[in-house]
């Protein structure tokens, strides 16, 4: 399949009645992926392929439903017989309150917008580069890697070693790039408390940094209500979103909390449609927003980065994870310095021969 053909809507390609199947797909990662959650050497997925009913044996749309066990709302016990039952009725997975599989059928079938000048390699959509917790040493280097790459603004993970330490990293970054050479983001995954996040707020502002994810755990509204009216840094709401069923429950969050930034991962935050009515409320509310991936294969990648696209936001996005697996789906999508591009002759690899069930 083209990258171009991949995200036509699936009635541009078929007047069919359309069928779906799914299966379970395990992603390897190249490296131990540490955060102050957990650390992770693989991240299970799910594939979903959408097929005319008088041909199954012709793919006429793939998409991924991400389930991201131990974060997501979606990981409950019924999961996969939720996911067989929107395969056996594709369209009614498009009010489906899993956000996994709205997302993995929204683009599935086509329903996602997209800017087809990046499709055909017109530009690059901006990203953050990654650096994922280790040793001090370790993130040094990891720093420098990025830095090589072309990167000029970085995200760490913090929290996950000891916060001394993770001063002394900051500092050293300073000490050789500026703020204007270098942004930086941080993303606490919720490691601080209602009752220490201030004191490290402080103690971190010391060095520029331009926004700081989710400082504690989700679920404290009126302490996260608290520390952004008071913060030195910018704050951003990433798994605060996950879980909101309705527009009103995401409208009320946002206004009791009103961060300074949204940090959308559309698999979670009630797929792309949920995702659109949380910049609907960012914009109304003056707040800022970017996209970032929650682990998807390079299929829910694409969806996310094509959606992004056609935002035209001008915000460096949380898109460069295609190459953290060793396994991952081979696609058109390539990192070319701190750009994520669209190769159109890139072709996706096949998935005919996975293991698909009914």
């Amino acid at each position: 399949m083209s990258a171009i053909s991949f995200f036509l809507p699936l009635h541009v390609k078929t007047k069919c009645m359309l069928q779906a199947q799914y299966c379970s797909y395990r992603l390897d990662f190249r490296f131990e992926a540490r955060t102050s959650r957990a650390v992770m050497h693989h991240k299970d997925t799910y594939l979903i392929r959408i097929y005319d009913s008088a041909a199954p044996e012709k793919t006429v749309g793939v998409g991924e439903c991400p389930l991201f066990a131990g974060l997501g709302a979606d990981d409950l016990p019924d999961y996969e017989s939720r996911l067989a039952a929107a395969c056996r009725n594709p369209e009614s997975a498009l009010v489906e309150t899993y956000s996994s599989i709205r997302f993995g059928f929204e683009s599935a079938l086509g329903r996602v917008a997209y800017d087809p000048s990046w499709l055909a390699g017109g530009y690059g959509i901006a990203t953050n580069g990654l650096i994922w917790m280790g040793d001090k040493a370790t993130m040094a280097l990891r720093i420098d890697e990025k830095l090589r790459q072309g990167f000029k603004v970085l995200k760490l993970k913090i929290g996950g070693i000891n916060f001394d330490e993770e001063i002394e990293l900051l500092a050293s970054i300073r000490r050789r790039y500026s703020p204007e050479t270098l942004e930086i983001r941080l993303d606490a995954n919720g490691s601080f408390s209602p009752e220490n996040a201030m004191d490290r707020l402080d103690r971190l502002s010391r060095f520029s940094i331009h926004s700081l994810e989710q400082p504690v755990k989700a679920g404290q509204t009126e302490a996260m209500r608290r520390i952004c009216a008071g913060s030195p840094i910018a704050i951003g709401l990433d798994e605060e979103l996950i879980g909101t069923r309705t527009y009103a429950e995401a409208e009320n969050l946002v206004d009791f909390i009103r961060p300074q930034y949204l940090i959308l991962k559309p698999s979670l935050c009630g797929g792309f449609s949920g995702s659109d009515a949380y910049i609907d409320i960012a914009d109304r509310c003056g707040i800022g927003w970017w996209a970032t991936s929650a682990l998807e294969s390079n299929i829910g990648l694409a969806a996310i980065a094509a959606w992004v696209a056609a935002k035209k936001t001008s915000l460096p996005q949380g898109l460069g994870t295609g190459m953290l697996y060793s396994n991952n789906i081979e696609s058109p999508l390539e990192m070319c310095g701190e750009r994520l591009w669209c190769k159109p002759e890139g072709v996706w690899q096949s998935v005919d021969i996975l293991p698909w069930k009914n």
